[in-house]
């Protein structure tokens, strides 16, 4: 009987899992897509804390099984379906708790400038439904230019004046552009005015931005780009150059 009960619980067990797996897996095609890695690590971890809920719940339903098995003498037929539909309750909970939290319009420029970024990413992709398509194609390259700016911010004070820039355009610019489309009823944004339309405004406003974010990045890669290009030197100076020439300190071999 309890050898049994042990196959039954763990064959459940199996059930729940592939269950839980079933529903990230239509969650993840059902949620926007991610335009950076910094929305995405922001996601990955709210699907860590998922994960990390459901086994505790598992855990949970198991040593209550457990030990209604032992009072009870078995937990029998009844027993046996009640945990099931605990652990499918917990999978279908936690596939969808706790839900990945979209940062406000208010909270973007807050805090740490490295944080904004990502936080900025995660926004921007929730805008795309109500952009036009040529928008939503700038705003997914934002996205990466967006990745290529954090990690230059990793190596940057928060006072660099480079920093300061990326939070003004970033944090502030871009998306109080996009909400000040957004707050332009649809049936306007293709109408003609003062020879352009919101839409057109919209994509030509997102271009200069982008040019803009590639300006700020580079600008803060130029000390990199500098002392790699210094290194180089040395390189070819002390040991030749790729086409095999003897560097300055070799003596060549006398007959």
């Amino acid at each position: 009987m309890g050898q049994d009960l042990t196959d039954q619980s763990d064959r459940l067990i199996e059930e729940g899992r592939s269950l839980v797996r079933d529903n990230r897996a239509g969650g993840r095609h059902r949620q926007v897509s991610s335009i950076g890695k910094g929305s995405a690590n922001i996601k990955l971890k709210t699907w860590a804390k998922r994960a990390s809920f459901f086994g505790a719940a598992l855990f949970a339903i198991m040593v209550a099984a457990s030990i209604a098995g032992l009072i009870l003498d078995g937990i029998g037929f009844v027993g046996i379906v009640i945990t099931f539909l605990a652990m499918v309750a917990a999978g279908v909970i936690f596939a969808n708790f706790p839900k990945v939290k979209i940062p406000q319009r208010a909270d973007l420029n807050r805090g740490d400038v490295k944080q904004m970024v990502a936080r900025t990413e995660l926004w921007l992709e929730h805008q795309r439904p109500a952009l036009p398509p040529p928008a939503v194609k700038l705003v997914e390259d934002i996205g990466v230019q967006l990745d290529a700016l954090g990690l230059q911010l990793e190596h940057v004070d928060s006072a660099h004046p480079a920093a300061q820039e990326t939070r003004k355009l970033v944090g502030e610019v871009l998306p109080e552009m996009i909400d000040s489309y957004r707050k332009i009823p649809a049936n306007l944004r293709r109408e003609e005015r003062a020879g352009s339309t919101p839409d057109r405004q919209l994509v030509e406003s997102l271009g200069k931005i982008s040019k803009e974010i590639d300006h700020v990045t580079r600008q803060m890669a130029e000390g990199s780009l500098d002392d790699l290009a210094i290194k180089n030197r040395y390189l070819d100076y002390r040991y030749g150059d790729a086409e095999g020439l003897p560097s300055p300190d070799v003596t060549p071999e006398k007959n």
